[in-house]
């Protein structure tokens, strides 16, 4: 294991690293909570999932091509898939099985409890998938995902391939049929998304705009209408994953300059309303603990943590 970067927690409550940007934060922000490292030796942490019976939790690691396990109980650290395809995202769907996008797969796998393996897409109208990127599932069983090419654009993160589908789409797996269905082909390189509390939005971060923006769209059963920025972000600016709380507050992965890196929450509104810093670019986050009220984030090269004032949306 590498050694932690010169980062320390800090000794004083409550910690200066979490800062409201507007009022209504207070709330959000327990005095006595700071923000803790759990992890230090990604190469690009990603993709986290709470799993609240197993107390742990799992991340990936992309370009080490292995996915992470960090134990409540004991705080240890272990490699719970490896080789893992390059996996990136994951989620659980309502029977708690883990759902992971994996870059060098080109596919959505479903990991069964008794540990079979079922793919859940691979293509798409005959055609292979990019590099399915992040995943979320429905109260209906549906499972959404995003698919950029950014496992297929070199050797880093996947292997190089030529796409053979746009850099654009988003596509739903129905959870009873399993038919795959192409619900937004707008979005320039899709990367994070998650549903609104009632699920009657969908969030998803365009990740090749300049600058980047958070769209929305309402979601109409199977389909998804009225696209729209909910959040346009200034230049340099990154958000990548997040997910969403009980207040449908967006807790977002956030980075790429020191000024900008860590986790930026914006209310239901879009305004801007808390920052916590990083020493580093957060990628990805996830709510978990027993009252799902810890957040977890997945940064860069670190895992952190920090307990809040509110609960993440379930199935989240």
């Amino acid at each position: 294991m590498t050694e932690p970067a010169p980062w320390q927690p800090s000794e004083r409550y409550p910690d200066p690293s979490i800062v409201a940007l507007d009022p209504s934060f207070k709330r959000y922000h327990l005095p006595l909570s700071a923000v803790e490292r759990l992890f230090h030796g990604t190469r690009w942490g990603e993709g986290p999932v709470w799993l609240g019976d197993a107390r742990c939790l799992l991340w990936s690691d992309i370009p080490n091509n292995r996915v992470l396990k960090w134990e409540e109980e004991t705080g240890a650290v272990s490699a719970w898939r490896k080789p893992s395809n390059n996996a990136n995202g994951h989620t659980r769907d309502r029977q708690g099985r883990i759902i992971a996008c994996e870059h060098l797969g080109r596919r959505v796998v479903r990991f069964e409890y008794d540990g079979s393996i079922t793919v859940l897409a691979d293509s798409y109208q005959g055609k292979r998938l990019n590099s399915p990127n992040d995943v979320v599932v429905k109260s209906d069983g549906s499972v959404w995902f995003t698919d950029p090419p950014f496992g297929i654009y070199g050797f880093y993160e996947g292997e190089k391939h030529t796409p053979e589908l746009p850099h654009t789409n988003v596509y739903r797996i129905d959870g009873a049929t399993g038919a795959i269905t192409l619900v937004a082909d707008d979005v320039d390189h899709p990367n994070g998304l998650a549903f609104s509390p009632d699920e009657s939005l969908l969030y998803i971060i365009e990740s090749r705009s300049e600058p980047r923006n958070i769209l929305v769209y309402d979601v109409d059963g199977a389909k998804l209408r009225n696209k729209r920025v909910f959040v346009a972000c200034q230049r340099g600016e990154t958000p990548d994953g997040f997910r969403v709380d009980v207040d449908g507050n967006l807790w977002c992965g956030w980075g790429m300059a020191p000024a900008f890196d860590g986790v930026r929450v914006f209310n239901a509104a879009g305004a801007p309303i808390g920052h916590i810093r990083l020493p580093e670019r957060c990628a990805n986050v996830c709510f978990g603990g027993r009252h799902r009220n810890r957040l977890f984030m997945a940064a860069a090269q670190s895992l952190y943590s920090l307990y809040v004032g509110t609960q993440g949306v379930a199935g989240g």
